[in-house]
């Protein structure tokens, strides 16, 4: 079972919960980090693109497990970019899972290629 809270007397985000508790659990998946590349390995254009990518493609690997986005309780995402920031959140604004889990957003200098602007990692418990 999974609980989904801000404690009281903090600051509340409709994009994040500060803590995801984790009651019991029969299944748990850690997720590598997922970027914006398409099944031919080729990326996305532009960081919409990647952005929509690299959620499907953490979905792909959370539906191998018999598992949805409602299961994930904590992702972090890597942007190379602070200006795309805004971009990102609208790709993500309707695919992200709602009530959201804990996050942690990092601006990286790089990732494993120049062309990848955007990587998810996730843990999800059922």
């Amino acid at each position: 079972m999974l609980r989904k809270f801000n404690p009281p007397g903090m600051v509340s985000s409709d994009i994040y919960h500060h803590g995801v508790e984790v009651t019991s659990f029969q299944q748990m998946l850690f997720i590598s980090g997922q970027v914006g590349v398409g099944p031919d390995g080729i990326p996305g254009v532009g960081i919409r693109q990647q952005t929509e990518l690299a959620i499907h493609n953490l979905y792909k690997v959370l539906a191998g497990a018999n598992m949805d986005a409602n299961d994930i309780v904590k992702s972090t995402i890597y942007l190379t970019d602070e200006n795309q920031l805004g971009a990102f959140m609208e790709a993500g604004a309707g695919a992200l899972p709602t009530p959201p889990p804990a996050m942690t957003l990092v601006i990286v200098k790089a990732l494993a290629s120049p062309d990848l602007l955007v990587e998810i990692e996730a843990v999800a418990a059922k």
